[in-house]
């Protein structure tokens, strides 16, 4: 790990010398989300598979609403007729997550290489790095301590927090809408309804607000990866999703 951690830092470190001549200071930080924008754009086709399928899977509900009413009283042949409909209509029937978990690595690599003093046996280098007033490797009680909220380095997650809750709120408005249009519950491989997923899906919406935490108490550093990869998912799912109304509000939020 600590090998690994190492040519992270180095590969980090290498891209924020490149920019360095156009921002300066605050190359390091151009550097991550440059590197999450590469992140993002090399599962781009996954998440494009993942919309294709969704897309899919709503358009068999009125066949799968058919066939378990069909086969009600044999889940066997309800299973099997799912499974036929699905490779017929090559559609998987799970959700497509791999999109959110592909990127889940890169996020703990960023959290841990502005976690640790020592990469390799040597100084972080990287800890020297800022965001105006605000060093990557702080967090917000950091912040919050040396200024306050309206000091050099709170401003920067002033307006950290402001991005994040205009994505969020653009995500809950846009999800609410998409789930009113058309209110269909995800079902299992089986066909029926997962069980608490009514209370989920409920949930769901609210759930663009959970990054606003995250921002909070992870390094600034991490919390500039997420921010970036969530400006993102809202705009790749506005593009990826908008037409298709139940399709986006059912996929997961990264």
């Amino acid at each position: 790990m600590s090998a690994f951690m190492s040519v992270f830092a180095h590969l980090v470190g290498s891209i924020a010398d490149l920019l360095q001549p156009l921002f300066h200071a605050g190359a390091a930080a151009a550097a991550i989300i440059l590197f999450t924008a590469c992140v993002r754009l090399a599962i781009h086709p996954l998440s494009r598979a993942t919309a294709r399928g969704q897309k899919a899977r709503t358009k068999l509900a009125p066949q799968i609403a058919e066939l378990r009413k069909k086969h009600a009283k044999s889940p066997e042949r309800m299973q099997k007729a799912l499974m036929e409909l699905h490779a017929k209509e090559k559609v998987s029937p799970l959700s497509g997550c791999l999109p959110s978990l592909l990127q889940m690595p890169a996020f703990f690599l960023m959290y841990h290489l502005f976690s640790s003093r020592r990469i390799g046996g040597e100084q972080n280098a990287l800890l020297g790095h800022s965001l105006f007033a605000a060093p990557l490797g702080d967090r917000w009680t950091d912040a919050l301590a040396h200024g306050g909220a309206l000091g050099g380095a709170g401003l920067v997650y002033v307006a950290l927090f402001a991005i994040v809750a205009g994505v969020a709120t653009f995500t809950y408005r846009r999800t609410k809408a998409q789930m009113a249009t058309a209110p269909v519950l995800p079902a299992g491989p089986d066909g029926q309804q997962v069980p608490g997923m009514g209370a989920m899906t409920k949930m769901m919406p609210l759930l663009s607000f959970a990054t606003l935490f995250t921002v909070a108490v992870v390094p600034l550093a991490a919390a500039l990866y997420v921010v970036t990869s969530t400006t993102w998912t809202a705009a790749e799912r506005y593009f990826l999703y908008r037409d298709a109304p139940v399709a986006g509000a059912l996929a997961p939020a990264v």
